[in-house]
């Protein structure tokens, strides 16, 4: 694992979560020789520049000459606007599992309830609002999307399959991403999914998923 003690890898947590929720994960990617750490934000109350900006201050204090950034859902979302307004050098590559980089059926439907715009919270609600960044010519991207189609997202709207219960494969895609892999995971699995833990590792080290 020739370079991995120089590396860090920054892990972010979607919607309504913490950085807690990242904590497996954190965990085998310590276990394969990377030192990670987990980002927290406050994804409803605080606008999208507002989060990257803390997150960029978070990456800029880590002396690393090389930073990974490992977004889950939202998470990869901030990821990629980080990187737009702020962006620090030292970032190589990028893995997005379950981001909804190309808009979300389910975050549109419940934005349009009573009190929908609440609970999609300030930052997915700016990230529709802006130009998407599509960093794939600056940046080694690789994209994770699920394909089992369990969760509480299919109870809001009618999902283009495959997807994974929140996301569609479909809104996963970047036009300059290095690499694209479906595991048959949920939105919610990805969490604590082998699978994607060993799909990071494996992107972090070579810029592709390989088989999986």
């Amino acid at each position: 694992m020739t370079g991995v003690a120089n590396e860090v890898v920054i892990l972010i947590h979607g919607l309504w979560l913490a950085g807690w929720a990242m904590g497996l994960q954190q965990r085998r990617l310590d276990r394969a020789g990377f030192r990670a750490i987990a980002f927290s934000y406050p994804s409803i109350a605080d606008d999208l520049d507002t989060n990257a900006r803390r997150l960029a201050e978070f990456v800029a204090a880590k002396p690393e000459p090389t930073v990974h950034l490992v977004g889950h859902s939202l998470g990869g979302l901030l990821a990629l606007h980080m990187l737009a307004i702020a962006p620090d050098p030292r970032v190589r590559r990028v893995v997005l599992a379950g981001s909804p980089w190309r808009g979300s059926t389910i975050a549109r439907t419940v934005h349009d309830w009573p009190g929908g715009e609440t609970a999609v919270g300030r930052s997915l609600a700016q990230w529709y609002a802006a130009p998407r960044p599509d960093l794939g010519q600056r940046y080694e991207i690789g994209v994770i999307a699920g394909t089992v189609p369990f969760g509480a997202g299919t109870l809001v709207a009618r999902l283009q399959r495959p997807h994974d219960g929140t996301v569609t494969v479909e809104e996963t895609r970047l036009p300059t991403m290095a690499d694209h892999l479906l595991l048959p995971v949920t939105h919610t699995s990805m969490l604590t999914s082998t699978a994607v833990a060993r799909a990071v590792v494996q992107f972090l080290r070579q810029g592709r998923f390989g088989a999986p």
